[in-house]
């Protein structure tokens, strides 16, 4: 849609006239997140500085009837944060500053696009860190971890982001700007942060983060155990889970993933293993060294061809480098992929792999693996080359396959990376139309005039529009909108 000049104008006067992106070719660098599937750009793009420029901007695009779309650093991957409906994207870029530091609460108050490290680098020095780690946390917003609910190599141990969300100001939909939660742990009332976290921009604009900060461990010891099958792998997982120890992080790498990091960044993965696991514990010493031989031992039981500790920080370094940039390094597979991002429960490891290895037989398809083992969140990515007939659907059907395989072994559609454009379609899998209807009017608290990143998270589906009526009603009278 084309923007009024008055509409312009008036973003120029909110947030300065270097604030306003409307040139094709400005636009065209917000078209899409870091999954380039999905494309759309906006008809401007507004960067504020504060709470009241997005206030006002918010505010503004009411009046007109503009949708709204918030972006952090981009780096997301389901298509939320891209404009399929033009509309006004709002850049949170500029509000990147750590407002306070309060360490007798073991808090810190963030504006949302402050980078997930920076936080971290900003106390470690004072024996503290934030614990949400995605593998693009060197270049990921605070505010698009809050929006997705990420989560992280680390997260089966330390919990996904709304478990260190403690308070959030959000402009809503509404216009409104509100306060969710605090720096008290337990607060009365509903829960209204953790409705927040996890909303992909759905409800409205977040402008400051309250989140907890934890104290560094006394050691950490990193472990690299490879096997002659994913089989074996697997069985390790569970094994070591179920001898009561929670590592802070229980990756698995593929056989063709492992080439892939070799390749491109030597991290010292075993080439010829089917599988490894990078397993990382922390915490006391003495805890921490008896955990790492019973965590040892227990690969050892289930057939590891090699065990080995990381000697120093460079090499446990280095390690951790293979597995953050394991996305980067399937460049040179093939030229381009589709991420999935899906979740089982943690038993049935085993047999989802056997099935992600069918699957890639059944249509054709490179798929190569590497994920968070411990809570059982897969990434496969399935390599495809969108310059040769046929690939690119043989992609998505395996893609679609996979999804539906996960949700049948009792899992879920998405484990971290959140729903945006990409799964939307996917939720009825997973939830009866009593259950979205009621996100629909969840949703319509905050946003009640459905300008709030339309065509995100919720399907295009009928318990998800007015006047929808089911012929079996699962709610009580007079329950539906």
């Amino acid at each position: 849609m084309a923007l009024s000049s008055s509409v312009l104008a008036t973003l120029a006067e909110i947030v300065g006239p270097d604030g306003v992106v409307s040139s094709p070719e400005g636009r065209l660098v917000y078209e899409c997140d870091m999954h380039t599937f999905y494309k759309g750009a906006p008809d401007v793009v507004a960067l504020p500085r504060s709470a009241a420029e997005v206030e006002a901007i918010v505010r503004l695009c009411r009046r007109a009837r503009l949708p709204i779309v918030p972006r952090g650093s981009g780096t997301g991957l389901i298509g939320g944060a891209m404009a399929p409906s033009g509309g006004v994207m709002v850049g949170m870029n500029r509000m990147d500053r750590i407002l306070e530091v309060d360490l007798p609460n073991r808090c810190a108050t963030v504006e949302p696009g402050l980078i997930n490290l920076w936080l971290t680098r900003a106390v470690q020095d004072r024996g503290y860190f934030f614990a949400p780690d995605p593998s693009s946390q060197m270049v990921s917003s605070i505010g698009g971890n809050v929006s997705t609910n990420a989560g992280g190599p680390h997260c089966l141990k330390y919990g996904i982001t709304v478990n260190h969300v403690l308070g959030l100001e959000v402009v809503t939909g509404a216009g409104d700007r509100v306060q969710l939660g605090g720096r008290v742990v337990d607060r009365p009332g509903y829960d209204l942060t953790g409705i927040a976290v996890g909303a992909e921009g759905t409800f409205g604009l977040v402008t400051a983060i309250t989140v907890r900060l934890l104290h560094a461990a006394e050691a950490v010891k990193t472990v690299l155990a490879s096997f002659s099958s994913i089989e074996h792998a697997s069985e390790a997982v569970s094994g070591i889970i179920a001898a009561g120890i929670i590592p802070a992080a229980l990756e698995m790498l593929d056989a063709l993933m492992i080439r892939a990091i070799e390749e491109g960044i030597g991290a010292g993965y075993p080439k010829g293993a089917a599988a490894v696991l990078l397993i990382e514990l922390d915490g006391p010493a003495a805890e921490v060294e008896a955990q790492a031989e019973r965590a040892a031992a227990i690969c050892r039981e289930r057939g590891a061809l090699d065990v080995r500790v990381a000697r120093d920080d460079a090499e446990r370094a280095l390690l951790w480098k293979g597995r953050k940039e394991a996305a980067g390094a399937v460049g040179r597979l093939a030229p381009t992929y589709l991420l999935q991002d899906a979740v089982v429960p943690r038993s049935k490891l085993p047999a989802i792999m056997r099935e992600v290895l069918a699957i890639g037989e059944r249509h054709g398809v490179q798929i190569a693996n590497v994920f968070h083992a411990g809570d059982g969140n897969l990434h496969p990515l399935i390599l495809y080359d969108d310059r040769r007939p046929g690939e690119l659907e043989r992609a998505k059907a395996a893609n679609e396959e996979l999804l539906h395989a996960c949700i049948a072994m009792g899992g879920t559609v998405t484990g971290e990376h959140g729903v945006g454009l990409d799964k939307a379609k996917n939720l009825p899998l997973q939830y009866a139309d009593a259950d979205l209807n009621f996100m629909y009017r969840l949703r319509g608290v905050f946003d009640p005039d459905r300008l709030m990143n339309p065509g995100k998270l919720l399907p295009a589906h009928p318990a998800c529009g007015e006047g929808f009526r089911p012929a079996r009603p699962r709610l009580p009278a007079g329950a539906w909108i």
